[in-house]
């Protein structure tokens, strides 16, 4: 539609394909948040269990924060376009569970239980992006990958949990 209306009314506008965006700030039942504020909550003793469906779900994650200046830029562009932000990395739920518990020093096998509710009927596999021309036409590049994203949304949730206890 977008693109469309560029064309039919010599608009200036852009469209962006954003693909997995995470922060910090992302609700806690997104699954990434859900499973950093776990690996928090548990490191702190305050939780013993995180209950998921597929860990096999692959995901193209990105920090939102890059996202939005991959937006900005977009807008600055001297022609609008359509563009597609992402890292054009996968990892799975799996990944990332890793990632987030390993750096409070967790094994997340001993904590993570399987829940059929939380299995997707329509469930997509694997979802990544490719970048390159947000790269090339914006020289927009991610620079935080789902390792980097999974430790500092930990780090977060860690001084989340604890203001929330001396409350």
């Amino acid at each position: 539609m977008t693109r469309n209306y560029r064309e039919a009314y010599d608009m200036y506008a852009v469209n962006g394909i954003l693909f997995n965006h995470e922060s910090p700030r992302r609700g806690e039942t997104f699954v990434t948040r859900k499973i950093t504020m776990a690996a928090a909550r548990i490191a702190s003793g305050l939780q013993e269990h995180l209950y998921l469906g597929n860990l096999d779900a692959a995901r193209d994650w990105g920090y939102a924060k890059e996202y939005v200046e991959a937006m900005w830029r977009m807008l600055q562009a001297d022609e609008p376009d359509d563009f597609v932000v992402a890292t054009g990395t996968t990892y799975t739920v799996r990944d990332f569970l890793q990632f987030a518990f390993e750096h409070v020093g967790l094994d997340w096998e001993k904590h993570v239980r399987f829940d059929p509710r939380y299995v997707r009927p329509t469930e997509v596999d694997d979802l990544i992006g490719d970048p390159t021309k947000a790269e090339a036409r914006l020289g927009w590049k991610p620079q935080t990958h789902a390792p980097d994203l999974a430790r500092l949304m930990v780090d977060s949730d860690l001084e989340l949990v604890a203001s929330r206890s001396l409350a």
